[in-house]
Order: C-alpha cells, then structure tokens, then sequence
C-alpha cells in the first residue's frame, strides 16, 4: 500500500484509527475460553467484524501471539487473515538485527506472514533497517521517541538541542531517500510536545501513535501536535478498545470505544 492509498482510506473512513491487536488470555471474556478451540481468534474476530469500518490499521503485537508457541503463530496467521483487503497491517514486533538476519527477519513478516508493515529498533543503525526498506511498497515504522518512562535513558541522550532521537529520525530519514519501501516513526501520545519537533525532521512521514486512550494520550493533543498537510498520523488503541468490555457483548463495547475515537479523529480531516 501506498502512501497516497492509505491517505485516500483515512479520508473515506474519516478515521486514522489504529487498533492494537493484543489479545492478552487472562482478560479477554471468560466465555471464550468455555466455548472455542481457539479463544483468542474469536476474539480477535469479533474485534475485527466490530471495528474494521473505523479502522484503517491493525497492529498485532507479537509477544501475544509468541507467548504462545505453535498455536500462537496459527492464530496470528489465521487473524490476517480476518482483516479486510484495504486495512493497513502492522507486526508490532520491533526487531533489528543486521545483514542475513533482518533480511530473513523482512521476508518472514512481509513474504511469508503477509504484513503491510513492522515495527524496527533502529539501535544498530542502517544495516538493521535498510533490508526492510528493500522490499517496495512494504512499511517500516521505526522507534523513534517512545511513550514508556525508561525512553529516558536512552532517546535523551546528547546535547539538549541535539538529543539521540532526533538523530535517528534525521539518519532515517536519509536512508529512506534512497530505498523503495516507505518509512514511518513511532512517537509516543503522552509526549506530545515532542511529535511538533519530530514532525519538523519528517514532514512527510506517517507517524504510528501509541499511548492514546489507557495510557493517556488524546487525540486533540496528538493532532495539534503532530500532523502534517495530510494528517499523517496513525492513532493507535489498544487495551481501551479490546477491553471496553468484559462480558458476552465485549465486541459491541469496543466498537463503542473506537467509534468515540473516530468521531474524535473525523472533524480534523474537514
């Protein structure tokens, strides 16, 4: 998918919605687990059947799905499989490693799996991302400025005016000038402040945006903050749609709680 693709979605859906799709066993509806072989994948479909007209992305999280083990990598081929042609899809499994490894690391999520996009950790530079760029109209949203408190550590780093992560989306950034797939960064909703200054090294890229609903991130915030003329913006929920509910009609309270987010999201793009 392209870039223009994805722009021309979010305008027919008026939404820039994300859902996170991180089935965590221990909280989703205890019927499930009474009545289906595979819990996890009816859950994910009802989430799917609820949302998919809001949503223009799906971001599984790995670590669901690997915890796992055999049955766990079924489930999530099984649960692409459910995601309607047109929807944006994102393996939240921020890899990166070098050379044989991300190429096979790419041709797993992009070739075999079928992702239109994954999460990279830029830590070891551009041999770590580059083989992900290779492969044409695919995705890579690198971390960027992250919304957990030990981002501190790290993404901080340097002079105040020059800080580690400012870094790394400018390299990126380069990097994606000379290679085909598309590049997009991870920036955090609680630091809103921040997605302005990163918004100024990559003007023209999609940012993915966790940290709004249960982590307390707004969608006012993130927009005022961190569009660009296009919106370019990937809002992301996850705990505060899947878990809207608990009982037998979960999937009706989660569709409530992303349709309160798109009705936030669909006036900034009037």
């Amino acid at each position: 998918m392209r870039p223009e693709q994805l722009h021309s979605h979010i305008q027919t859906k008026g939404s820039f919605l994300c859902v996170g799709l991180d089935p965590d066993p221990d909280r989703i509806p205890a019927f499930l687990h009474e009545n289906y072989a595979d819990p996890i994948l009816e859950f994910n479909r009802r989430i799917i059947a609820a949302t998919h007209d809001l949503a223009v992305a799906y971001k599984p999280n790995l670590a669901f799905y690997e915890a796992q083990g055999p049955k766990g990598w079924e489930t999530l081929a099984a649960t692409l499989e459910l995601i309607p042609e047109g929807i944006l899809t994102i393996a939240d499994a921020k890899r990166g490693d070098i050379g044989n490894t991300a190429r096979r690391y790419a041709a797993a999520f992009f070739e075999t799996l079928g992702f239109d996009a994954v999460t990279v950790a830029p830590y070891m530079g551009r041999d770590s991302v580059a083989p992900f760029l290779e492969f044409g109209d695919k995705w890579v949203f690198l971390l960027a400025l992250t919304s957990n408190p030990g981002a501190e550590d790290f993404q901080w780093y340097g002079p105040q005016d020059a800080p580690l992560y400012k870094e790394v989306v400018r390299k990126a950034e380069s990097w994606a000038a000379e290679l085909p797939g598309h590049l997009g960064h991870v920036v955090g909703a609680t630091r809103p402040g921040y997605l302005a200054e990163v918004r100024e090294l990559a003007p023209e890229a999609f940012f993915l945006v966790p940290g709004v609903g249960a982590q307390g991130g707004d969608v006012a915030s993130v927009v005022s903050h961190g569009r660009n003329d296009q919106i370019g913006l990937l809002v992301n929920s996850s705990r505060g749609i899947l878990y809207a509910g608990d009982g037998e009609d979960f999937d009706a309270a989660a569709r409530q709680a992303a349709l309160a987010l798109q009705t936030e999201m669909a006036p900034h793009l009037t």
